[in-house]
């Protein structure tokens, strides 16, 4: 779940909050496909407030698989506007504990360890905004899209979307009925591009086979709008947000109108960076300052993570994936710099105010002060 240092056009959390995971009741699960369920959760009054949330935020869960503790995140298919729920979907991935331990082993009635709401993968609602939303999404990556959607047409009544949906088939297509549901209600201004893998007879070729540069191309020819006042959301496979990515910059697209939100990374990439040399190794003292406590040790620039050795010395620092995805362990430098393995979460403008991930980061100077309590 790693990439080498990058600065991303938009990724996930840039909030830093106090996070806390909360327990809540599973209410409702709902089976969406063969392998993807969808989850909701019973939220007490007393915990309204921690629970808002914004269209394409994720939810954060700790759950113990035959005795092991795993953290994992899930993004929110409900609306905040729409729906009287809290709901995630999870799709079974091959190999994929928590996942799989959602589909087949948890029910209705069960306790789930929850943090409260996360991520920035949206633009702020406004009912006299007129906009194309142009959504790619593949597989689960509708997730965040389905909330975004419904949210939009909601909130925003001059606003147009246009979803292009790559799957499989049409049986693995999850929220197919809803979003074919809404497209009806909503023709004018939702418009719906499936395209699969294995696509059934009379499908046009357009949408059909794998979104390549050269598909991602001409479906923003036949169906994009790249003058008006548009906002481009890419969630789905790693090459398939590639090509997206690497089309919307080849077409001159703003960066600042392109977001992305990372399931996984390319671990391929995370070996090269381990790999790597760690030229001018450093000695440094570092102190990790969490809940206005203070952590004194002496690190290498080539040791473990901050991360990892706050956990290793008894603070309670947030994380979720250590994946360079998620952003909950963001943490600001006040003193020193230090380095990132890898970066799919802080934006450049963070990364200048000296915010790392922690469970990317190294000290890189002699003396090192990060907190976990900075706004």
């Amino acid at each position: 779940m790693f990439i080498p240092v990058e600065n991303p056009i938009f990724a996930r959390n840039s909030t830093q909050i106090m996070a806390r995971f909360h327990t809540l009741q599973v209410k409702d699960i709902q089976r969406e496909t063969a392998d993807c369920v969808s989850i909701a959760m019973d939220i007490p009054t007393t915990l309204a407030s921690e629970f808002q949330y914004k269209q394409g935020q994720y939810l954060t869960f700790k759950v113990k698989v035959n005795g092991e503790e795993l953290r994992r995140s899930y993004s929110l298919c409900s609306s905040p506007l729409t729906d009287n729920e809290l709901r995630v979907a999870v799709k079974k991935v091959a190999g994929g504990r928590v996942s799989t331990w959602m589909n087949d082993v948890l029910k209705e009635g069960d306790a789930l360890e929850v943090m409260m709401p996360m991520g920035n993968f949206y633009s702020d609602m406004n009912a006299a905004n007129a906009k194309h939303y142009q959504l790619f999404a593949g597989g689960s990556g509708i997730t965040p899209m389905f909330s975004i959607i419904k949210t939009v047409l909601k909130s925003e009544p001059n606003s147009r979307i246009t979803l292009y949906y790559a799957n499989r088939d049409e049986a693995s297509t999850i929220f197919k009925s809803q979003l074919d549901a809404l497209q009806s209600s909503n023709s004018n201004r939702l418009s719906i591009h499936y395209i699969y893998d294995n696509a059934p007879t009379g499908h046009a070729a357009l949408y059909c086979g794998m979104m390549d540069v050269s598909k991602v191309t001409a479906l923003i020819e036949n169906h994009g709008d790249l003058t008006g006042n548009c906002e481009y959301f890419i969630c789905g496979p790693g090459p398939m947000m590639e090509n997206v990515k690497n089309v919307l910059s080849q077409l001159k697209i703003d960066s600042k109108k392109v977001h992305i939100e990372y399931f996984t990374a390319v671990e391929e990439a995370v070996k090269k960076a381990e790999a790597a040399s760690s030229d001018g190794k450093v000695i440094s003292k570092v102190t990790i300052i969490m809940d206005g406590q203070e952590l004194n040790i002496d690190l290498s620039s080539d040791g473990p993570t901050i991360l990892d050795v706050a956990i290793e010395n008894d603070l309670d620092a947030p994380f979720a994936c250590k994946g360079a995805v998620c952003c909950t362990c963001r943490a600001k430098v006040l003193e020193g710099q230090m380095s990132m393995d890898a970066n799919y979460a802080l934006s450049e403008e963070e990364i200048e105010q000296g915010y790392v991930l922690t469970c990317q980061a190294h000290p890189a100077t002699e003396r090192v002060v990060v907190s976990y309590d900075e706004p």
